[in-house]
């Protein structure tokens, strides 16, 4: 593929992408990482360098030590931009060189598109906003890495495995008492609203905040957690998303998709979930729609989907007997294709999701019953990472653009959110401080305007 070509796909979208729903809402601004005090501005002055890559050249020193000299020179190079994040300007990413497929060069051209109108205004890794500058990071890591170039030896490398691989080894505990009940859960709304309950909150283990220690393996860390699911939330449609989905289940199973967030305990939450939805009938099929690069640290691959599955067919089936036989239930699901996994660059682009790739969009829609959003950054997504008022109805916001019936699954890490009453977030910034982004409070929203209207336009 020509350049030329490349840029005239990335157009072609962008033209595809503004032509689809938004919200129905008058869009407030988006959030930006300007004011001191605030969880973004710690974020990317602070976290993203001294926490987040920091762990990762320690976690990783013995392989940039091993590695060409230039590769941790750009990584280095990274890290003093955003030191200076008040000052440095945004760029595009580097072109690629040895890889010009037509996935990778449109790649390219589509995160030069979004970060077009923040470089021509010469705003920095601070003033442009948060939810750009943050995905890009990730993004510009992988060049760091030659993440994409065959002959690098950092090509498909993930920085973030040891962390990944920890979180993994940690979970089995909590998950042994989780997986033991999955097979019980009857297919009622009772039984539903509990499968839900465990891929929410299971963000609490979320690596970015808590990175894994290996002491906690043998220590069940989730059955309080799971008991005091429903006082936490600020909004809870789980009554009504099961009624929807036992009318898919009467209608003989449909398509659903988990739009997937991290790995490591969280992930095999999802795939519990997923399982309840299989054994229920509810689905005939699930798609897992994954990163299509390491990002966010602990967001999760299709091979960190599989290493999964993988890890826990083998465990020890007299120390984790549910957990074990879990894990070749989901072997078998992936066999049989009633389990899928897609990668898609859109996952890991600073995108509002109403300008999700129309291919992408299309896809949902004409396929998918529901949609599973998991997690605080696809939630910042959903938003478009904008300063929503905190009570705007998620229906219009969220149901109002997203092209099938979604539900949103969130522990709140980030200073925005909808459709949130406003005696319960009064309450929560009374009880707890940080209440907004500790992921002590959670929201399960739910919108099936796609489908109402599709059904009103037939």
């Amino acid at each position: 593929m020509s350049q030329e070509s490349s840029v005239e796909d990335a157009q072609t979208l962008q033209q595809e992408q503004q032509q689809l729903p938004a919200p129905a809402l008058d869009l407030p601004p988006p959030i930006r990482s300007e004011t001191p005090g605030t969880w973004a501005f710690d974020t990317m002055s602070r976290r993203v360098d001294s926490e987040i890559l920091e762990r990762t050249l320690k976690d990783n020193e013995e392989m940039f030590n091993q590695w060409p000299t230039e590769i941790l020179a750009e990584f280095q190079k990274l890290r003093a931009e955003l030191r200076d994040a008040a000052i440095v300007k945004l760029d595009y990413p580097k072109e690629p060189l040895n890889d010009k497929s037509p996935e990778r060069m449109l790649e390219y051209e589509q995160w030069k598109a979004i970060l077009k109108p923040h470089v021509d205004a010469g705003e920095t890794w601070l003033s442009s906003p948060w939810m750009v500058a943050e995905f890009y990071v990730y993004r510009r890591l992988m060049d760091c890495l030659g993440y994409w170039d065959p002959d690098s030896p950092g090509y498909h490398y993930d920085p973030f495995d040891q962390q990944k691989r920890a979180g993994l080894e940690s979970s089995t505990a909590s998950a042994e008492t989780v997986l033991a009940k999955i097979p019980q859960l009857p297919p009622t709304n009772e039984g539903l609203q509990i499968a839900i309950s465990m891929p929410l909150w299971g963000n609490k283990m979320d690596l970015s905040l808590w990175p894994a220690d290996i002491a906690t393996q043998n220590t069940d860390i989730f059955s309080d957690v799971l008991a005091k699911a429903h006082e936490n939330l600020l909004h809870d449609d789980s009554t009504t998303v099961a009624k929807y989905c036992f009318q898919i289940r009467e209608n003989g199973g449909g398509a659903v998709d988990i739009i997937v967030d991290n790995a490591g305990f969280e992930l095999v939450t999802d795939l519990a979930a997923a399982q309840y939805l299989i054994e229920a009938g509810i689905a005939h099929t699930v798609t897992f729609q994954l990163k299509s690069h390491p990002t966010f640290v602990s967001d999760a691959l299709e091979k960190d989907l599989l290493e999964t599955v993988d890890y826990y067919c083998n465990l020890d089936p007299t120390q984790h007997p549910a957990a074990q036989a879990a894990g070749l239930k989901w072997k078998d699901y992936l066999a049989s294709k009633k389990w899928q996994c897609v990668e898609n660059p859109f996952w890991v682009q600073g995108l509002p999701m109403w300008k999700m790739h129309a291919p992408l969009y299309r896809d949902l829609q004409t396929r998918c019953d529901l949609a599973i959003v998991k997690g605080d950054a696809n939630y910042r997504r959903l938003l478009g990472d904008l300063e929503w008022d905190y009570a705007a109805p998620f229906d219009d916001v969220v149901g109002a653009y997203f092209p099938c019936p979604v539900l949103a699954l969130r522990t709140l890490k980030a200073e925005l959110g909808c459709g949130m009453d406003p005696t319960l977030t009064q309450r929560a910034a009374q009880a707890d401080p940080n209440w907004m982004v500790n992921g002590r409070f959670g929201v399960v929203q739910f919108s099936d305007r796609a489908r109402q209207q599709r059904s009103a336009a037939h």
